[in-house]
């Protein structure tokens, strides 16, 4: 809960650190004296504008303001509070208790004092102050330097990126149709107002894993599909500014938006998704003559390294060994979740993580009555492309009983216990669970037909030599499985790794017996043990924290840049890896963390990230230099995967 208080809010962090201890821009600056950059901070503002903005928002009446926010979060809250306590017309009843049937944001005004409706639109605006003060100006930085736009950049966004709308027009979707049920305001009102309609749109088929009959729902396209989740909510904005200050538009820029619900096979069966990409490749680089820069974040990342496979296979994409070569200058791997997302296994376990087992205990019984844990984990699992985000690595990566690459110096309990049983009874398991052990557990306590969707799309194991991983290349399960498949053969393709460091992760967890089942199941369900909680914070309400980017842990972000692609036969053409890691040293003032944030979404709007960007969209990432500031390197040299002449 602290954790959405400084989001919301930005206040009170204590992660927060000084000016000068922001990054300067990797890229050099200008030489001869020619300008900010060299050897200097990469500044975006001036000490007095920030200044400024730092005090518009501690400026007298802030006490004033906040008793109205606190007293009508209060009211709204008793408004949820209605809703939440019934299931049955809840909603309607209090609305019409209330008189609010013809209530709107006109008449809302017209009732609310003339001052409280001053003092909220002086915080807006002194709030999107402080959020907008950098628009552009990376871009506008950079153009001042010579960099302009050179190669097409594609962008393959993540799962929060790309939003859902529904096409369907049966009785049950014509309410819908070119709504986003994912990713907008939309989504809200209609999980709200119309959950169970809102669960069959969202919801894959058991079966065939693609729409149930009479839904039809499509990833929206072009770039309002992902610069912004709902509205002021930005996700790809920031670098689509940037990008456009530089030279980009619609004809030399592409977001490669996808139906992220589904298993990577059946994008290419539904949507041809993987088809449209490679023509979309191809025909950029025949209007421009210069192979296009990928841009891809989070899942995104997963899907790109998916597509690499398929577009060499022989009858999938039949583009040959030199395609990706020939065809593509550049990947820039943004948070990439290479070796996946470890809260994915809980998420569809029992439908809980970080984000709900945090919550406190209004907050968690009103979430409980409207979206059940069961209720949850029945979503995630009928959504099988969430399920490519499983660990992958097994032991080897993740740890043992006694032992994780990661583990800390006085450490007392051990990463590699994925899955802690305080109490075993009625769980199902006499010891704490490795996650290797925790995909076994998972698939013993859902059912069969999630089991058997999950193992037939994804692979999670090691290839230990090289005619394994040249065999596994044959093999689409294996195509988003980085240690067990290799790189494409493109040894004039340059790699860059950003991701965020320093910011709390989710990497293990406690659990216990589910005390109230929906029915008398077997096996019996579970649930993370929130009575777990050590002083140090260590431990967070049975959720353990270890290193990462806030949501994926950095053994996924980090390993195959820094170690895995540097052995032999996961990369044979010996690709070039750039790697940059950027603290997480959010700005106190900004909602959004600011200009050197390191949270894994919200990165994408960090300053040296869009820097880099432009930068190796204009021809220039040779510039950039590795930039490491965690303890990555030893942990990866900790892993157990070996050259194939290692012992």
């Amino acid at each position: 809960m602290s954790n959405l208080r400084r989001r919301i809010f930005g206040v009170g962090t204590p992660e927060s650190t000084p000016a000068q201890s922001r990054d300067s821009s990797p890229a050099p600056g200008p030489r001869n004296g020619a300008g900010e950059g060299e050897g200097g901070d990469y500044k975006l503002i001036s000490a007095k504008k920030l200044e400024q903005l730092t005090k518009k928002v501690h400026k007298p009446g802030r006490r004033r303001r906040n008793a109205w926010i606190f007293g009508l979060g209060g009211l709204f809250g008793i408004f949820l509070a209605g809703f939440f306590a019934s299931s049955n017309g809840g909603l309607d009843r209090l609305v019409d208790l209330a008189g609010l049937n013809e209530l709107s944001l006109d008449s809302i005004l017209d009732v609310l004092p003339t001052g409280l409706i001053r003092d909220i639109q002086d915080l807006q605006t002194h709030e999107k102050d402080a959020v907008n003060y950098d628009s552009f100006a990376v871009g506008l930085h950079a153009r001042s330097q010579g960099v302009e736009a050179k190669y097409p950049v594609i962008m393959i966004p993540g799962v929060i990126s790309t939003g859902l709308e529904s096409w369907g027009t049966e009785e049950q979707s014509r309410p819908y149709f070119r709504k986003r049920l994912w990713g907008s305001w939309s989504m809200m009102r209609a999980l709200v107002l119309d959950k169970a309609s809102w669960k069959r749109h969202i919801m894959l088929d058991k079966d065939t894993g693609m729409d149930p009959p009479g839904i039809k729902m499509r990833a929206a396209q072009g770039f309002d599909a992902a610069d912004f989740f709902i509205t002021g909510y930005w996700i790809w904005n920031k670098i689509l500014e940037n990008l456009a200050t530089i030279g980009y538009d619609p004809t030399n820029a592409f977001t490669a938006a996808y139906d992220w619900r589904m298993s990577y096979a059946n994008y290419e069966k539904r949507d041809q998704y993987f088809t449209r990409l490679k023509n979309h490749i191809e025909l950029a680089k025949q209007v421009t003559g210069f192979k296009v820069v990928l841009l891809s974040h989070s899942m995104g990342s997963q899907v790109l390294f998916y597509f690499f496979h398929w577009v060499e296979a022989e009858g999938h994409g039949n583009g040959g060994p030199t395609w990706v070569n020939d065809h593509v200058d550049s990947w820039i791997n943004i948070s990439g979740c290479m070796l996946g997302a470890l809260k994915d296994l809980p998420a569809v376990l029992s439908g809980e993580m970080r984000d709900t087992a945090q919550l406190n205990a209004f907050a968690v019984y009103g979430l409980e009555k409207f979206l059940s844990r069961a209720e949850r984990a029945e979503i995630f699992r009928h959504m099988p492309g969430i399920s490519s985000m499983l660990p992958m690595g097994g032991e080897a990566v993740w740890g043992n009983h006694t032992w994780a690459p990661d583990d800390q110096p006085g450490q007392n309990i051990s990463y590699g216990n994925f899955l802690s049983f305080r109490q075993t009874n009625g769980t199902g398991t006499e010891s704490n669970l490795t996650a290797a052990q925790s995909l076994t557990y998972l698939y013993d306590h859902t059912e069969q037909w999630y089991k058997d969707a999950t193992q037939q799309a994804y692979s999670h194991g090691v290839a230990r030599n090289r005619k394994q991983v040249e065999d596994n290349n044959a093999i689409p399960a294996k195509w988003v499985n980085p240690l067990e498949t290799r790189l494409p053969l493109a040894p004039d393709m340059k790699i860059y790794c950003f991701y965020g460091v320093g910011k709390p992760t989710e990497r293990a967890y406690y659990y216990r017996a589910d005390p109230d089942p929906v029915s008398n199941q077997t096996p019996a369900r579970v649930m993370i043990d929130t009575s777990v909680t050590t002083p140090d914070g260590f431990v967070d309400r049975g959720v353990v924290m270890g290193e990462g980017d806030g949501t994926v842990s950095i053994l996924s972000t980090g390993y195959m840049c820094n170690k895995g692609w540097k052995i032999k036969r996961y990369n044979p053409a010996n690709i070039a890896i750039t790697t940059v890691e950027m603290p997480h040293e959010p700005d106190n003032f900004s909602p959004r963390g600011g200009p050197n944030t390191g949270d894994h979404v919200d990165i994408l709007g960090r300053s040296s990230l869009n820097d880099m960007i432009l930068r190796v969209a204009g021809g220039k990432g040779h510039l950039i230099e590795d930039r490491i500031v965690s303890n990555i390197s030893q942990y990866a040299a900790r892993v157990k995967i070996y050259d194939d002449d290692e012992v």
